[in-house]
Parts: C-alpha cells; sequence; structure tokens
C-alpha cells in the first residue's frame, strides 16, 4: 500500500472542488455561516452535488470530474473505487466534513497516492461531552431517581435509597483510546474519579499523562463503576462484550456505549438490564433501531438516545469549519491538521 504524501503541492488559486455527499448532508452542514468560508478558499458549485460517481460517459459531469482537484465529502459520499478515480485524473485530495472515512476512501485512493483529511477530531467534542454527562448521572443515579421521583409522584429518600451513589472515587473505564477516549480521559481529569483504560494500541506514557491507567478488559470490567465504550468496530471487536464479559461488571455497574452497537452483544445486555443487574446509557444498539418490542424502551435502569451523541444542530458548523480550514491548508500547499493515516485506519473507526 503506497502512503499519501504530507504535504500539498503549493498553489496561488483556488483548488477546484466538488461536493459529494448526500442532499440532506449538504443541506445540514454547509450552512450560511459555512457556505462563505467555502466559496472563499475554492472553486466550488454549491448546487452540484455528487451521490454518485457512475456517471455515462460524456454526461456534463464527466467534465467536472476530469478537473475535479479536490472532493469535498460528507455522510453519503459513494465509494472512491478505481472506476470512480478514472473519472477524476487530476484529483489529488478528499476533504471529510465528517468522522470515518471509512465507507468511501478505498485502497484505490492510497495507490494514487491522494491526501485524505477527516474532520473526525471535531466529532469527537459532543460525543465525549455526552460520555462525561452519561458518566456524572450514572454514578448519581440521576435516570433512577427520576424514575422513582415519577413514579412516586411524592417524597423519595436518596440517601436510603441510594446509599453508593455519587462520583467521589468511583472507577470509570474507558474501553478505546480513541479520539474521542483520549478527549473523555481529558475531560474526566478535574472530577475525583480513578480512570481505567484499555486498549492494546494506546500509548502508555500518553495515557499516564491524563491520568488514566492502563488495564487488561477483564480487570477493567471486574473494577469500573461505568465503562464507556470507544472501540472501533471490527471483525476483532464484534460483540467485544458478551455474556460472559457483561457478567464480570459489578452489580449495578452501567455501560455506556456511544460507539457502536455490535461491540456489545444485545441479547445479553437485554438479560442484564432486564434483571436490574446493570444500568445503560445507550446511543448505539445493534440494530441501530431497536425493534418497538425491545423491552429496554421501558426499563428504568435504561436511557436510550437514538444517535444523538455526535455532531447534531449548531455543531455541525464545527465539523463544517475544521473540514473547510482543511481546505484552505491544501490551497495553500500546507500539510493537512487532521491527515488520515492509512496505517492506522485498520484498528481505528
Amino acid at each position: 500500500m503506497t502512503h499519501h504524501p504530507t504535504a500539498a503541492p503549493a498553489r496561488a488559486s483556488r483548488p477546484a472542488t466538488v461536493l459529494a455527499m448526500s442532499p440532506g448532508t449538504r443541506d445540514a452542514v454547509l450552512s450560511p455561516r459555512i457556505l462563505p468560508g467555502l466559496l472563499r478558499v475554492a472553486d466550488v458549485d454549491p448546487g452540484l452535488l455528487l451521490t454518485t460517481f457512475d456517471v455515462p460517459d460524456g454526461a456534463r459531469l464527466d467534465g467536472v470530474l476530469a478537473r475535479a482537484e479536490v472532493l469535498f465529502t460528507g455522510w453519503g459520499c459513494p465509494p472512491l473505487d478505481e472506476e470512480a478515480l478514472r473519472r477524476m485524473p487530476r484529483l489529488r485530495a478528499v476533504v471529510h466534513a465528517a468522522g470515518s472515512v471509512k465507507h468511501h476512501v478505498t485502497d484505490a485512493c492510497w495507490k494514487r497516492g491522494l491526501l485524505v483529511s477527516s474532520a473526525a477530531a471535531a466529532n469527537a467534542l459532543p460525543v465525549a461531552e455526552y460520555t462525561l454527562a452519561a458518566i456524572l448521572f450514572a454514578n448519581k443515579r440521576v435516570l433512577e431517581s427520576a424514575h422513582a421521583y415519577r413514579a412516586a409522584r411524592g417524597p423519595v429518600d436518596p440517601l436510603h435509597r441510594y446509599p453508593r451513589a455519587g462520583n467521589y472515587r468511583k472507577t470509570v473505564g474507558l474501553i478505546g483510546a480513541s479520539l474521542i477516549g483520549r478527549r473523555v480521559l481529558e475531560l474526566l481529569r478535574p472530577f475525583d474519579l480513578r480512570v481505567l483504560v484499555n486498549d492494546p494500541y494506546a500509548d502508555p506514557a500518553e495515557v499516564a499523562a491524563l491520568d488514566g491507567e492502563l488495564c487488561s478488559l477483564d480487570e477493567l470490567l471486574r473494577r469500573s463503576h461505568v465503562v464507556s465504550l470507544h472501540a472501533p468496530s471490527l471483525p476483532q471487536t464484534r460483540h467485544l462484550l458478551d455474556s460472559s464479559r457483561l457478567g464480570l461488571m459489578p452489580d449495578g455497574a452501567t455501560l455506556i456505549n456511544t460507539a457502536r452497537g455490535s461491540l456489545v452483544d444485545t441479547a445479553a445486555l437485554t438479560e442484564e438490564l432486564v434483571s436490574g443487574r446493570l444500568h445503560a446509557v445507550l446511543d448505539h444498539t445493534e440494530p441501530e433501531v431497536l425493534p418497538a418490542t425491545s423491552p429496554l424502551f421501558n426499563l428504568p435502569n435504561v436511557l436510550l438516545t437514538p444517535h444523538v451523541a455526535g455532531s447534531l444542530g449548531g455543531e455541525l458548523d464545527r465539523l463544517a469549519a475544521t473540514a473547510v480550514e482543511e481546505l484552505e491548508r491544501y490551497a495553500r500547499g500546507l500539510r493537512f491538521r487532521h491527515a488520515v493515516d492509512p496505517g492506522r485506519l485498520a484498528y481505528s473507526a
């Protein structure tokens, strides 16, 4: 596999750029606050949107693709395979205004030597913030006490009902020292918490510098009051938390999943949650939308959210602004600040 260059060629004009994403993504990401900046740094037609690279020879799009130097991509971008790249002989860079590029950047892109940038670091921030809130609320038994108060419609004695509630000196386990996992680790530093980390690729010095403690997965599960998932979806991580591993978690512990539903055996987790032994905050499940008959919707020890941890609303401006800044760096002949390393894709999101 040929690794991509580390810097863009020096230039003095705006690069010919084409948008490739779903219509809904374009409307959400390229807001009136962002579009002027994109038009300033790139020669781009915001009304022209590619949702497929499979266009007939001689079609109008062929000319557009032939001169494209940069693809500005987002959710819904079609795969950049060899046939697509054949139509774009001048293509030099892909700037992704979202997180993972695995859905559209193929081996053919790396063989071509394309520069690839991703706004994954920007998308990591709201996910980490959601996770921080979930951790603090879980240890404080906020969800459980809210259900109790709603049911009682009267006094609830939290000292008697939740004698072990609170965040002081509780242990939090982070599975995956990804961009999001490391940001969560940073956000947890001001609190009186012990933080365990499991990631076979983590830099021990970096984890230690953020006051985390590396340990095995089984040890993390046994010791943690809250376990938060930040690992990628890979063949080797499918059902990473199966019935036996979920069984290692202490009674009353909480599982938070803002990563991928495939990391957890849904049937095994459902059994633990229905029994009341564990608690959960789930922004991702398998399947992504649970069947309407799932008991998880009604359990007082479960908070289900419909994939809201990542960038939403105004937070999309951060994604788009990051991508526009990367495109501007390319136009000025500078290295991408958020370049994607093809060597790390095998074990990252």
